[in-house]
């Protein structure tokens, strides 16, 4: 047993810091309260302010949200029970894949315990069920969709990120007559730039190609009544399946795919991440309606996203501080070194009672760290301009290079 403790300690310390060890701050988000939360290090409780939360709206913490969430739980109990096959699919579920179906104008939706599962399993599907498939993937991805499109066995094709002309280069060169997918993000999740959906949807048109859009840091905080980019653009009846979370703006947990009824039931058959697995609790999904349905007839939260995310990109620039990308509500400040994102992070933590969390590899490749912030709909503009005077307080101290053009730093594609 010996042998196998120290063979993974010594994975662990080959990794070095950038994929050593990782720590996590323990916080308790004050509900009514956020971005307000308790921080507990070396056994001592402190009031912080979160910065990095997925959270973006809030809904986490509103009142309709927990509301629903209490009288589903006082109904039906902590759990589901089973799996959504045998004894675990309750009224709620069905009721929130048809709110979700419905706004995205889809026929059909599936719900998944997570972002990650819903594309994994459904993408293990899809493009492994084609036959003799071709996927097209940017290479900026996620890690579900990589491990989605390993599980399905589909020959893969990487696009250099966001470039539309390589892409339509790699399905020029293909087959015509073989099936083909692309597999792109709209937001995508460290640089919070966003992807030529109308380019995208135009190549896919011309060479007969299925597309698969993951909309996760999108949903609720664009297009109308939040149903994303691609709704924004007009366009979101051009991609085949269409994949969300309600973890991120609709501030609970949990993952879906809308499309088309064959294609969905196909998934809800055969995805062994959604088979076999136990159903979400009534309780999270009858909260993850509530949030669907208040955001499809509120626009008052995405208003403030937009505002905050403007402000802080504004005074980011005034102060010379290096970000990735203005397209977005992620806002990365770009650092460029691990052990220096880590100290900077630490600085603001202990002096200013901020959090935002250092990203580093394997999120980012090495050398492309970055201080991954998310102003909320919950912050109030005199937080922003406080959060941006101690990143500039930490900069002119630390002597660091100041940037008016942003350097972009890359997610790798395994």
């Amino acid at each position: 047993m010996d042998h196998y403790l120290e063979l993974f300690s010594r994975h662990m310390q080959e990794g070095g810091s950038a994929e050593g060890k990782r720590e996590f701050l323990e916080i308790g988000r004050l509900a009514g309260q956020f971005p307000a939360a308790r921080s507990r290090r070396d056994g001592i409780d402190a009031e912080i302010s979160v910065w990095c939360s997925n959270d973006y709206l809030g809904m986490g913490q509103h009142p309709l949200v927990l509301a629903a969430t209490r009288e589903a739980l006082d109904e039906y109990g902590a759990g589901a029970g089973g799996s959504r096959n045998i004894g675990g699919t309750n009224h709620y579920h069905v009721l929130l894949e048809k709110e979700l179906a419905d706004l995205h104008g889809k026929a059909d939706a599936l719900l998944f315990t997570s972002g990650y599962t819903a594309n994994d399993g459904s993408l293990s599907v899809l493009a492994g069920r084609l036959g003799n498939c071709v996927v097209f993937s940017d290479e900026m991805n996620h890690a579900s969709i990589i491990d989605g499109l390993r599980h399905s066995g589909a020959e893969k094709r990487i696009f250099r990120h966001n470039d539309t002309v390589h892409l339509e280069e790699l399905i020029s060169a293909t087959d015509p007559d073989r099936p083909k997918m692309i597999v792109t993000e709209s937001v995508y999740s460290m640089a919070g730039d966003v992807a030529p959906l109308a380019e995208i949807s135009r190549i896919a048109r011309k060479h007969g190609a299925m597309t698969f859009l993951d909309e996760v840091h999108a949903v609720g905080m664009y297009g109308p009544e939040g149903a994303g980019i691609a709704a924004g653009l007009g366009i979101a009846d051009e991609f085949t399946v269409i994949m969300g979370t309600l973890a991120k703006g609709f501030g609970t947990t949990g993952g879906y795919v809308a499309g088309p009824a064959e294609l969905i039931d196909a998934v809800r058959g055969f995805s062994r991440s959604f088979i076999f697995t136990t159903a979400l609790p009534p309780a999270v999904v009858a909260g993850a309606l509530a949030a669907v349905r208040h955001l499809r007839a509120s626009d008052a939260e995405r208003h403030r996203l937009r505002e905050n995310a403007r402000l802080t990109h504004r005074l980011l620039r005034e102060h010379g501080i290096p970000f990735v990308s203005d397209e977005s509500h992620i806002v990365s400040v770009f650092v460029g070194d691990d052990e220096l994102a880590k100290r900077i992070s630490g600085l603001l933590l202990e002096r200013h009672g901020v959090y935002v969390q250092a990203i580093n590899a394997p999120s980012v490749r090495p050398g492309q760290e970055i201080l991954r912030s998310a102003p909320g709909a919950v912050h109030e503009p005199s937080e922003i301009r406080k959060f941006v005077a101690a990143l500039d307080e930490i900069w002119q101290e630390l002597g660091l290079t100041r940037a008016p053009d942003p350097r972009r730093p890359a997610t790798t594609d395994g």
